[in-house]
């Protein structure tokens, strides 16, 4: 792997701890069906985008059940002193996601994280979810995309990072989960985001 450039971050499962239910609501108010009961909120959040790219037609998120999940999120606890460390390393921030514009802008507000970031691609600006917002933000950035690593917590947003042409780096929130998600073979994985500025600096090493 080549030396670390940029840093994609989704802040469902990477940056914050959210709720469930409301990602459960909004497949509920587009698909109907009975309601999913996963307690993990990026399962149930990458579960829905799955049932959007799927869905042969246009569905409107409401944007009210995304902006209750960002106010019932809590920032993980290492997420400030792991950015402020990797800005003065001079890697790139991007925040990529597959919410709205409005439901991002509230929770960088809320958590005030502006300033970390170079740039902020949601599914509005990117044009689409899932890996869109990745693919624009590199493209964007003029960064490699070998040099580029997005964090994920999920079989699915393995997948979006393959897309993406990207290295994914495992977020292993779950012990169990991890485990099994070791299996699709990412770049690397980390437990929590204090390790991450001494996995970039490894990998320049390495490289």
């Amino acid at each position: 792997m080549q030396a670390i450039e940029g840093i994609l971050f989704e802040p469902v499962g990477s940056l914050a701890e959210f709720p469930a239910e409301p990602f459960h609501e909004i497949a509920h108010h587009l698909f109907g069906g009975r309601k999913k009961t996963s307690k993990s909120a990026s399962r149930a959040y990458w579960h829905l985008l799955n049932l959007l790219e799927a869905s042969d037609q246009h569905r409107e998120i409401p944007e009210e059940l995304e902006l209750i999940a960002v106010a019932g999120a809590q920032l993980y606890e290492d997420v400030l002193p792991a950015l402020a460390e990797l800005k003065r390393m001079g890697v790139t921030l991007l925040l990529t996601s597959s919410l709205s514009r409005a439901a991002i802008r509230c929770f960088l507000e809320r958590f005030s994280l502006s300033a970390f970031f170079a740039e902020v691609w949601t599914r509005d600006c990117a044009g689409g979810i899932k890996a869109a917002p990745l693919e624009r933000a590199v493209e964007a950035s003029c960064l490699d995309p070998q040099a580029t690593i997005f964090l994920t917590d999920t079989a699915e947003g393995l997948k979006a990072a393959a897309s993406a042409r990207v290295a994914p780096v495992l977020m292993m929130n779950d012990p169990d989960e991890a485990k099994r998600l070791a299996m699709h073979e990412p770049a690397g994985g980390i437990v929590s985001l204090h390790e991450l500025p001494d996995f970039v600096r490894l990998v320049a090493a390495r490289a």
